[in-house]
């Protein structure tokens, strides 16, 4: 009879993007492993938190604190010792590494600006469309967003490899650039003014997609030069914020076929 083997775990990092503890933490910001969010134990004043947290901001990462059922939950070991990490799956790019891409390619730039899209699965399938429509990029703030996370590579079916995702501290500031390069700052609104095909996205184009509770933050949408609607036939007045990606995207795609 065959001897029955336990299989070995797969390393936490790997396996979901989690990375737990003091020295693995520590050890993956040495190694210069591409992170996005640390969550330390709201309270925890020690020295060796206090070292992580200082690192990580000096490489710009989000540092999070959270309680500590929220770091129970979270981990895989039960034995966080107050921080876990996120692995990011790529770098983040700049938002000059998109601007290059579409000049690279001999196109106006189309871009997506998610204002705060807190579900990883949402974020995903926003990727998967910008990639399968050509955009030349994704852009997200630093905070109050889901990054390039595991799940979020997962959803993306592998878009994460080939379209670029900056993250920007400030979205506002972002859009004032965005609009000072000569592109176009076109947000989803349900109120908005501007009927989806009366909008004109042959040229270059920002589409921002607010966040899935409360769409666009009022300082972001001020930044917009047009607020696009899209026709609802139906009882409900809203789409998920990947699905309105998408009809955006492709209507850009139409008018730039044309």
């Amino acid at each position: 009879m065959k001897e029955k083997r336990t299989p070995r775990p797969e390393p936490m990092a790997e396996a979901d993007g989690i990375i737990e503890g003091r020295n693995a933490v520590i050890e993956a910001l040495r190694a210069g492993t591409p992170i996005d969010k640390i969550f330390i134990a709201k309270g925890e004043t020690d020295a060796a938190l206090g070292h992580i947290a200082s690192t990580a901001r000096g490489k710009g990462i989000v540092v999070v604190e959270a309680d500590r059922r929220k770091l129970d939950a979270m981990s895989r070991t039960h034995a966080h010792q107050g921080v876990i990490a996120q692995a990011a799956v790529r770098e983040y790019a700049t938002v000059d590494d998109i601007l290059s891409a579409a000049r690279e390619k001999g196109e106006p730039p189309l871009i997506v600006v998610c204002d705060e899209l807190s579900d990883p699965h949402n974020l995903g399938a926003v990727i998967r469309t910008a990639e399968c429509a050509g955009a030349h990029g994704v852009i997200i703030p630093k905070r109050r967003s889901a990054g390039l996370t595991a799940i979020v590579a997962k959803t993306s079916a592998g878009a994460v490899s080939h379209v670029p995702v900056a993250r920007v501290p400030n979205l506002t500031a972002l859009l004032k650039e965005l609009k000072e390069a000569g592109i176009w700052i076109f947000g989803t609104a349900a109120d908005g003014s501007t009927t989806l095909y009366d909008a004109d996205l042959k040229g270059p184009a920002a589409i921002v997609i607010g966040s899935e509770g409360n769409g666009m933050g009022r300082l972001v949408a001020e930044q917009c030069d047009f607020k696009v609607s899209i026709p609802m036939k139906g009882k409900l007045n809203s789409l998920n914020a990947s699905a309105a990606a998408a009809i955006l995207l492709y209507e850009a795609v139409r008018q730039r076929l044309g």
